[in-house]
Order: structure tokens, then sequence, then C-alpha cells
């Protein structure tokens, strides 16, 4: 733990500029978390150990993909610069789950790495209030904080003072964001070859570490890991399988919609081929040389993004894999090969990859890499992502245990938002689960800590029904209004948008359709039942046909007025679908009613009767902010939630 005027006694230590907020990390999160300080009037400054790395995508080339480009939406409708950036860099677009449903309905692009990073880039250096500095921070500076009655009696927190550089720098500041990726303390990891490093080639970031444990956070060693990038002269594409994006493109950002800039983009073809027997031979024979199986990995790795060793040892049964061929970007011949994430030695590198179709002849121009990392336990984070240690330190990102870019920089755009609420005095901005799926990652991650890097995937949203793709705007741009990080052109655009829908609901109620032949002929042509005679029916009625969409009504519905494709498509989801959103609305009323019971920090858990040890304990460690928290932590049962609420009862706390 160092104070400002400790560190200026070190050789070579001077005094920078001052600022509001220091992000300490330039990828997806740090972007995230400065654009939404600087955008809000506070004079930020975002470190990066190299520049060149700001943006950056060091594993796969795409962004969106199932729950995670329902999280690109959400950062869109509250304001953030991710999903405008991935429209200007998309090389390819796809829906994914269009036979499942709207629930489950997530976009996914493929990227040009660069030109996404060029666009960050520019955004970032064009933005007011907005500095960037190459350099690499390995201190977080701290001041003694006056008694804190959240924390206890006695209790004394540190108050972040600034940050201090490799170089000697000292950059006082009121908040700092942490946003260092897989950086810290990375190390690099090919077969026996192992050596200290960050992603994609960069220098890892020594130090920083020892200065957070010494604050009293606890951190956790991950590992993930990324495959080859191959020459796309070097590639027989007849044996592979030519993967084609959507006729149809929806740009992720609610300002490009109905835009032919961003919906008809010259689309990249993408390719499929298979793990062959021979490749699974290639593995088994050299399984003593991965270093996941020597124990010489001692980080955890993702469950969801299996290396190619460990999908053949977890999947024995099965002979074979995909492997997609993806475009890294237009003006590049690199091609990435996702699905053979590998950890392994680079002479079997070669052996696996020519063992696929297609490939028998390709150079790789990139090596498939483990890299290990220290994160911190995310249950030492509040709902605001400010850390308990430390006030004024917040964490986003990949540093919290996440993986993957939409993670980062969701993290990252409530990080930087609550930053600038609490320089501003104001209360924290907390989206809860029922809000967006922004809310279920956090909740997710500071309530029940992960022992992984942690994925979000649709299945961990409760209210997926509503926490939909199409209606991320609805849910959150108001918020993103009132924050200040929409603009009143938009919100105005918005608002429009609403009651050209809420109209035509309105309508498809109203509109009545009476049997004849041209309705039934109609109905026949679309495989649903004819009319009966004298048996009207309205429009709406119509559309919750499930094999009925809206625009199959266009022939009987002359009136209609001219909507654009997403408005058409939120009309047919809240008709088709008004029961069951009726229904989950009161599970999501009920659920609010224990979130708006609050838990203040101070209570005394130990003192309760009635909780168990465990639900004690955990209580205690994790101070959860309201009722509806607590029930989700693990070990606290029903019945401890039963006798919380006496608790809360006895003594008068308020009910929502």
């Amino acid at each position: 733990m160092l104070t400002i005027e400790q560190a200026l006694l070190r050789p070579g230590a001077y005094l920078a500029d001052a600022y509001d907020i220091a992000v300490i990390g330039a990828g997806h999160a740090g972007c995230e978390a400065a654009l939404a300080g600087a955008r809000l009037g506070f004079q930020t400054i975002l470190f990066a150990i190299n520049l060149d790395s700001v943006g950056n995508m060091p594993c796969n080339p795409n962004i969106g993909g199932t729950a995670k480009g329902q999280l690109v939406r959400e950062i869109d409708a509250l304001g953030g610069e991710m999903g405008r950036a991935a429209d200007k860099a998309m090389i390819q677009f796809r829906m994914l789950n269009q036979s499942r449903g709207p629930a489950v309905l997530s976009p996914r692009a493929q990227i040009d790495r660069r030109k996404y990073q060029s666009v960050m880039k520019q955004t970032l250096e064009q933005t007011e209030n907005l500095d960037l500095r190459q350099s690499e921070v390995v201190e977080i500076l701290v001041e003694p904080a006056s008694h804190d009655p959240a924390e206890g009696p006695g209790s004394v927190l540190p108050r972040v003072s600034g940050v201090m550089t490799r170089t000697g720098a000292i950059y006082p500041c009121q908040k700092a964001i942490l946003t260092t990726g897989t950086y810290l303390e990375g190390k690099i990891i090919i077969g026996s070859c192992q050596y200290s490093g960050g992603p994609d080639g960069m220098f890892p970031s020594i130090g920083l570490s020892d200065s957070l444990r010494g604050l009293g956070l606890d951190l956790v060693r991950f590992k993930t890991g990324t495959p080859v990038r191959l020459n796309f002269r070097t590639i027989d594409f007849s044996q592979t399988e030519r993967q084609d994006g959507d006729a149809q493109v929806v740009p992720f950002s609610f300002e490009h919609e109905e835009d032919p800039v961003y919906t008809q983009i010259e689309q990249q073809p993408c390719y499929l081929t298979w793990t062959t027997p021979v490749t699974k031979q290639e593995v088994e024979v050299n399984l003593h040389r991965s270093p996941l199986f020597s124990g010489e990995i001692e980080g955890v790795g993702p469950r969801y993004c299996p290396s190619i060793e460990d999908k053949f040892v977890k999947f024995k049964d099965k002979e074979r894999h995909q492997v997609f061929i993806e475009p890294m970007g237009r003006d590049t011949y690199e091609m990435y090969l996702q699905g053979m994430s590998s950890s392994m030695p680079e002479d079997v590198q070669v052996r696996m990859m020519r063992s696929l179709p297609g490939l028998s002849h390709a150079k790789i121009m990139r090596s498939a890499y483990a890299i290990e990392y220290d994160c911190l336990d995310p249950t030492g984070l509040r709902l605001t992502l400010e850390t308990k240690a430390v006030q004024g330190l917040y964490s986003a990102g990949q540093v919290n245990g996440t993986s993957g870019y939409e993670e980062a920089a969701a993290q990252g755009l409530v990080a930087g938002i609550n930053a600038v609420r609490s320089l501003n005095g104001q209360t924290p901005v907390v989206i809860d689960r029922s809000q967006g799926y922004i809310g279920v990652l956090i909740d997710d991650l500071v309530t029940k800590g992960t022992n992984e890097p942690y994925r979000m995937m649709t299945a961990r949203a409760e209210y997926r029904l509503v926490l939909r793709q199409d209606n991320a705007d609805r849910r959150l741009t108001p918020l993103g209004h009132e924050l200040g990080l929409v603009s009143d052109a938009r919100y105005m655009a918005y608002l429009a948008k609403q009651a050209r829908i809420a109209a035509e609901n309105e309508r498809f109620r109203k509109t009545r359709v009476a049997p004849g032949e041209k309705v039934n002929s109609l109905l026949e042509s679309l495989g649903s039942t004819p009319l009966k005679p004298g048996a009207g029916t309205s429009l709406a009625d119509l559309l919750r046909r499930p094999e009925i969409h809206f625009d199959d009504l266009a022939p009987i519905d002359p009136d209609r007025p001219g909507l654009s494709t997403a408005e058409r498509f939120a009309v047919e989801v809240d008709l088709k679908y008004e029961g069951y959103i009726r229904l989950e609305q009161e599970r999501i009323d009920r659920f609010l009613r224990l979130e708006h019971r609050e838990l203040a920090e101070t209570i005394d858990y130990a003192a309760i009767t009635g909780l168990r040890l465990e639900a004690r304990q955990k209580l205690s460690r994790l101070k959860p902010a309201s009722l509806g928290q607590a029930s989700r932590i693990s070990g606290v049962s029903p019945a401890d939630i039963a006798v919380l609420l006496v608790y809360l009862d006895a003594r008068g706390a308020p009910h929502a």
C-alpha cells in the first residue's frame, strides 16, 4: 500500500498531470469505461502498454454470438461504443438460433479486426476530456480513508489517490478502473516453451498484481488459449463447406437500423471443415507433450471454449469436431481456425492442422498458444463493480474472471458510469437481472463468483423472453438518455419508433378480418386454418398463429403504415408472445419485490438467530445489497431468506 508522497521518494518518480478517472488497460472494457467517463464530462486518461493494442481482438475475429449479441445491443442501447464500431468493421453477419424463437435470437458478425481497432482508437482520440497514454501502470496509489460506517465498527478503507507507471510518472486521480484483461503476470505456453508475455505478442503487465494484493484484493490464476492463424493462399477451399452470411444484415447499433451503409455490406464467406481420425491420433499420441495435461498449466481454463486436445479427452466417443476457417479482415490473407485452440508444441500443431480436409498444405502464420494470467476474485466487488477493499477502485473485463470481448465491454461501460456517478455524488447504477443480460452477468460474478473464465449464455438469464436482442433499446435507452450517454436526437428517434410500434399493436388488435375467398385462400397458402363463415377475427389473432408472420398478412391488410423491418418484427413478437410475456412480467414483479428489500452492509449476520452457520459466513463475507441477491448466494437456503425477512420486518425495513 503506497501513497503519492511515498511514491515520490522512489528514484526517478515525478508528478504528472492529474485526472478525475484513470483507466488501466485499453481493451474492450477499458475503451468503454474511458469513453463513458469522458463523455460524461470528467477528465479521463486511458493507459495502454502499447497503443497498437487499443481495442484489439487477440482471439476470435468476431463480435456477438449466443447471448453475447444481446450484450452488444444492450451496450449500444445505453450509449456505449462497441456496437457502432462493430458495424463499421463488419465483414459477415449471421442471426443465430433463428429456428428457436425470439428469446434466443443472437446477432453475430465476423469483424475486420484491424478496422475495428482503427475505428475505436480514432473514436477515443477524438473524444473530448480523454487522453490516451502508452505506459504501463505498476502501482495503485491510495490514501487512508476516514471511518466508513458501511464497513462495520473500527474499519478503515483506503481510497484511490493516483496511479504510478513503470517510468516513475505519478498521475493523481480520484477514481481508477482496472481493465487489464489477460495481461496481469501473463505467461505464454506453447508445449514445453513458456515465457512471460501478453496476448497477441504484447508485453505482459508485471508488478501490478503485487500492488493489488497489497491492497487486500484476492487474485486467482486463469488461462485461455487461441488457435493458429493460416495463410489464405495455402488453403484448398474445394475440400471445405462454404458458409455465407445472412442475406439480411441487422446492425448491432440501433442508430444504424435501415441504414444501407450498414445493412447492405459486401460480405465475405467463412468455411467449415472437420477434424479427422488422424487429428485425433495426433492428439492422443502427443498428449504427454500437452502442458494442459502434464500439469505445467496451473490456471483454470474456459469450459465452453476448450482446446482441441481437451475436446478429444473429454469427448472420447466423438470421432470428429467442427472447425471453422474465418477471415481476419478484408485486407489480409490471415485466416482464423475457430475450434482448434491448443497449447501443443508447434510441430504437433502443424501435423494436427494439416490433418484437416483442405489444410494438407496450409502454412501457419501465427502459432496457437495458451496464456495464463492473474485476475480478481469477483466476489470482492460490489454490484457497481467498485472493489470492496478500496474506495474509488473499480474493475471490469477479463480481470474479473470473464471471457469474451462483449462481457468485458459491458462491464467497462458500467464501471465507467458508476465512477462518474460517485464523483457526482449520485446514486450508483445497478442493472438488475430483469433489465438486461448486463445485470445477469454482473450479478453472477459478484454474487456467485466463478471458478473458471465466465461466459455469457442465454440459459443464465431467467427472463430471456423479455431480455431479447431486438428490444434492448426499449429496456435501456431511457436509462442511457437519463445518464447522458444517449443524445437528445437519438432519444427522440427512439420515442418515435416506440410510438409507431405501440400504434401498430393497437391497430392490429382493433382491425377485424372477415372470412372470404381472399382471406381464406391466403390462410390456406400459409398452412393455416381458414376462417369459418360468420367467424371474423382480428389481425392480432391471426398473427398469433405460429405459422403466420407479420409480412404474410400484407395482402389482406391494405391500410398498414410503412414500418421498418425492426418495427414490424417488434409488433410480431409483442402480439404473438403477448401471453407468455405477461406471465414473465409477473415473475419479474415477484423477483423485484425481493430485489427491493435492501440489506445494509452494517448488518451483523452472526447475531441473527436462526441463520445457519454457512449462511452467516457467506452473508458476512459477501455483504449482499438486497434480499434477492442474498437468495442467489450458494449456501444460503430459502429458510435463511425467511429468517432474514423476519429480521427486516421486525426492524421496520421498508417494502418495495
